[in-house]
């Protein structure tokens, strides 16, 4: 996956690399920085991506697109397909014209809306990452595992830099029957969950 990237995707990856890095250190506000994962979360979400068992595969929080074009080249390598969700108008314009410039359209179906309102309704999931406002976290990690499959894989981003915040999600997937869950210390911190 990582040897063969297309000249398209390590370009749109740079350049939301370059974006992401300017809105850090210059006083954006909170709402327009895309925030996204770096580089070795991408590749470590990408990895376990293409080692899930076969079923849907879901992206709570598309932000421009960058963590799903990771995602997606599991998905192409697999035979697969994502979809993501992404509310803010902004950030889905961005997204749209990574997936037009990427050439990876046919791997991802982009939905305009909260996951909240569609997630109940997908079954078989196998593998999501969710990265979006950290107040619907426990809300969705609530609605995706029980509609995982045996081995599904969910990721939750930022278990780490926002651990208090999080504390009562990460704390009840911890303790939870229905899933093997650790926080791996890569990146901004990812909560770790395998479907049992």
């Amino acid at each position: 996956m990582f040897h063969n990237l297309s000249e398209e995707v390590r370009n749109r990856m740079q350049y939301l690399e370059d974006i992401d890095s300017r809105d850090r250190n210059d006083g954006t506000p909170r709402l327009k920085k895309l925030r996204q994962i770096p580089p070795e979360t991408g590749k470590f979400l990408s990895i376990l991506a293409a080692s899930a068992p076969e079923g849907k595969y879901v992206e709570i929080g598309t932000s421009a697109g960058y963590s799903t074009l990771w995602i997606a080249l599991a998905c192409k390598l697999i035979g697969n397909k994502l979809t993501t969700f992404e509310v803010l108008e902004d950030k889905i314009h961005l997204a749209k014209e990574t997936f037009r410039e990427t050439n990876m359209e046919e791997y991802i179906e982009l939905i305009e809306g909260d996951a909240r309102n569609y997630i109940k309704n997908y079954n078989h999931i196998s593998f999501c990452f969710l990265d979006a406002e950290k107040e619907v976290y426990e809300d969705c990690y609530d609605l995706v595992i029980p509609n995982m499959v045996k081995g599904g894989i969910f990721v939750a981003d930022n278990a780490i830099n926002h651990y208090e915040t999080l504390k009562p999600m990460i704390d009840k997937a911890l303790a939870d029957e229905r899933v093997d869950a650790l926080i791996v210390p890569i990146g901004k911190g990812e909560l770790l969950c395998r479907k049992l």
